[in-house]
């Protein structure tokens, strides 16, 4: 047997009185990818950070052993751990726009660290760089050495730091989140360039919360729960036979091939009733797209966002609209919500012209439609508390049929005293049903969900999804659903509309896009979805 490439023993990393991880103990072999699994505030990402010795300041890091190669991390000084990084270990993060310098090109991104620790001349550090870019499938890697993060799609950007990873060829490779928030097709690549990283021997220590692309990758999975290892074994025994009730929780959160209208939380309400209940009686959809245009500079060079979309959204439906980044599903949104001017084509609301309208004549109407945003923080005025937020919002609901606060808060399932809180005190997941509350204030007939759970752990994305089915079985709401999480979608959607380059491609039942898609588009879209998979 080789000797571990990463090997820790009773590590425990504390901030000030608080611990927040605690007696952490697991290896990494080489050409093994060994996955940390949790929600937020496991202890994931702090137990990653450790490993580099970018823990933060006012840390206190222990541990009885941490090794790298047999080298004694315990010990390293800053000096010592400015010599790891980048030879020894690499760092791949979830968020490429800030992790880049957008003002420096990636030649020199990437080969600021090949000059740094090597002795390769400029010609060589550069053929370096061309090669480690042709790697990560980098189109047209000599041009991309000129191109700067904010020039490259967010695809190409996880990408570059990818590729600026593995530039010095380090024998273990950490990955925090990699591939969070892509498009499923961008994922699927990742997970194909980090797969064949394993293979030419590097260890890998995968952070994430997506079990889905846990199961495609990790050769052993690492159950984190509280600063604590709450679980551990082989990828395949772990997935099929949970010991702990914890990780039980977390695969069963996992919405990807669920039935639509299943509960995703132990103990949620049940199946929804069909769709022929009573909302269902009134004639006509509820909003109706037409033939709808919307074109933009860029670069001086005039493109079609959306070129051309129709479709419907039925009472008490909910119509999923999923595509790749660039595809045109937000500009989708915004039309349909009326917060941009269409160049061509119309958005009716219970058969009435809507979007066409003077602002000031639709405002009255405004009321009828709400949204959920993917960043509820970034939608909420920071100055404002809870009870403010809604009680602005309750302001626009019809006089005579206005709900409490505290109704809202119960009806998405927080306490009355979170009123009193501002949104950047709360959770994710407690922003996240704030944001709804505030979508059910005025009492619409329609909410536009615009990615509304793709930053969130999978349990978390699992109670608002099911909230979400709940409000739609009590008040006969519709929703149009935009992600890009394909799971999601088919759990949550009666009918899906896919989008490529600003256009609608394929439209059909949720059953009948998923099992017998009939565009190539589509067809490629479900093929590179993870899927809970349990490895051989």
């Amino acid at each position: 047997m080789t000797a571990p490439l990463l090997e820790v023993t009773g590590l425990s990393v504390a901030f000030g009185d608080t611990t927040v991880v605690q007696d952490l103990t697991f290896t990494v072999e080489p050409g093994q990818c060994v996955a940390l699994v949790g929600e937020s505030g496991s202890g994931k990402s702090v137990t990653a950070r450790s490993l580099l010795g970018l823990a933060g300041r006012g840390s206190h890091i222990s541990a009885s052993r941490m090794q790298l190669s047999g080298r004694d991390l315990t010990t390293a000084s800053e000096r010592d751990w400015r010599r790891i990084r980048g030879p020894e270990i690499g760092l791949v993060l979830q968020d490429a726009l800030v992790s880049l310098d957008p003002l420096r090109p990636l030649g020199r991104e990437i080969g600021d660290s090949l000059r740094l620790h090597s002795t390769l001349s400029a010609t060589a550090v550069r053929a370096r760089v061309i090669e480690v870019l042709r790697q990560v499938g980098m189109p047209d890697p000599e041009r991309a050495l000129t191109l700067r993060s904010g020039e490259l799609s967010g695809g190409l950007r996880q990408r570059a730091l990818i590729a600026a990873a593995l530039a010095l060829d380090p024998p273990l490779v950490i990955a925090d989140e990699p591939t969070t928030a892509l498009d499923v097709t961008i994922q699927a690549r990742i997970l194909d360039l980090l797969t064949e990283v394993k293979s030419r021997g590097t260890g890998i220590l995968l952070i994430s919360h997506d079990l889905a692309v846990v199961s495609a990758i990790a050769d052993r999975v690492v159950v984190m729960k509280d600063g604590r290892i709450v679980e551990a074994g082989p990828t395949r025994a772990l997935l099929e036979s949970p010991r702990e009730e914890y990780t039980r929780r977390l695969i069963a959160a996992v919405p990807t091939d669920k039935p639509r209208g299943t509960p995703l939380v132990p103990g949620s309400t049940g199946v929804l009733p069909a769709r022929s209940s009573r909302w269902t009686d009134a004639v006509g959809p509820v909003l109706e797209a037409r033939s709808l245009v919307k074109t933009y500079s860029r670069a001086g060079d005039r493109f079609r966002a959306v070129n051309d979309v129709s479709f419907e959204v039925a009472r008490g439906e909910t119509l999923g609209l999923v595509g790749e980044s660039g595809s045109g599903k937000t500009t989708v949104a915004r039309l349909a919500l009326a917060l941009t001017r269409a160049d061509e084509g119309d958005v009716l609301l219970d058969g009435a012209p809507f979007s066409t309208m003077r602002e000031r004549d639709r405002r009255p109407l405004r009321s009828r439609i709400g949204a959920i945003y993917q960043d509820s923080l970034s939608s909420f005025d920071p100055r404002y508390s809870v009870r403010r937020i809604l009680t602005d919002a309750l302001d626009t609901a019809p006089v005579g049929d206005r709900s409490t606060v505290a109704e809202l808060l119960d009806a998405v399932g927080l306490p009355t005293g979170v009123a009193e809180s501002r949104p950047l005190f709360l959770s994710g997941g407690q922003r996240q049903r704030v944001s709804i509350a505030r979508a059910l204030a005025a009492r619409p007939e329609l909410i536009v969900c615009d990615e509304p759970v793709s930053a969130l752990d999978v349990t978390v994305q699992a109670q608002v999804l099911d909230l979400l089915n709940r409000l739609q079985a009590e008040r006969g709401l519709s929703y149009l659903f935009i992600s890009h999480d394909l799971g999601v979608v088919r759990h949550m959607s009666d009918r899906v509309a896919v989008m490529k380059d600003g256009r609608i491609v394929e439209t059909g039942t949720a059953t009948d896009v998923f099992t017998d898609p009939q565009h190539p588009y589509t067809a490629r879209l479900v093929s590179d979805a993870p899927r809970l998979t349990l490895p051989s």
